[in-house]
């Protein structure tokens, strides 16, 4: 293999559990979602836009852990990686969640300014804050499971949760 196939395949399958859990854990919040907003005459998320936004949180995860300031404490317990990453990771999803309702608004209003007052007057705090309470609990579990694989390690995580592997064959 080339280097840079080799530096590709390596960036995927660093890229794919995180992707995948956000997958399956915004699936989970547009299930909410549908059940909280029925009747209201909202549309909810579409799986294409769900794997779009995991993908982009997936990268987000990958990005955010290259920097120096999000592995602060490597020597402490890890309740201190996983508290502030799960401060870093909610405010981005936060962000996210946000900008996803001023998008809808921005459209109907016709200019961004008018789009965010239309989107304060009129979003469903409730609605918001119980997406948002999902995706804390969410997030702690992947960061949870993310620091201890960090500290474990992959091959003692995947033994201690599926059994003893068998040994490569040669």
């Amino acid at each position: 293999m080339t280097k840079l196939s080799t530096k590709l395949k390596d960036e995927l399958f660093k890229l794919l559990p995180p992707t995948i859990f956000f997958f399956v854990a915004l699936h989970i919040v547009a299930f909410v979602r549908v059940l909280a907003l029925k009747g209201t005459g909202i549309s909810p998320l579409s799986s294409m836009s769900i794997a779009v936004a995991a993908l982009i949180l997936g990268k987000a995860v990958l990005l955010a852990d290259m920097l120096p300031m999000v592995n602060r404490f490597p020597n402490k317990p890890l309740i201190y990686n996983v508290a502030w990453k799960t401060l870093i990771y909610l405010l981005v999803a936060t962000l996210i969640h946000y900008l996803e309702r001023l998008v809808d608004f921005w459209r109907q209003a016709g200019s961004l300014v008018a789009g965010n007052q239309k989107l304060l007057a009129e979003i469903v705090w409730p609605h918001f804050w119980a997406i948002q309470i999902i995706l804390l609990v969410l997030i702690v579990m992947y960061c949870t499971i993310h620091e201890l694989v960090r500290v474990i390690g992959r091959e003692e995580v995947l033994q201690i949760f599926f059994g003893p592997m068998p040994l490569p064959q040669v």
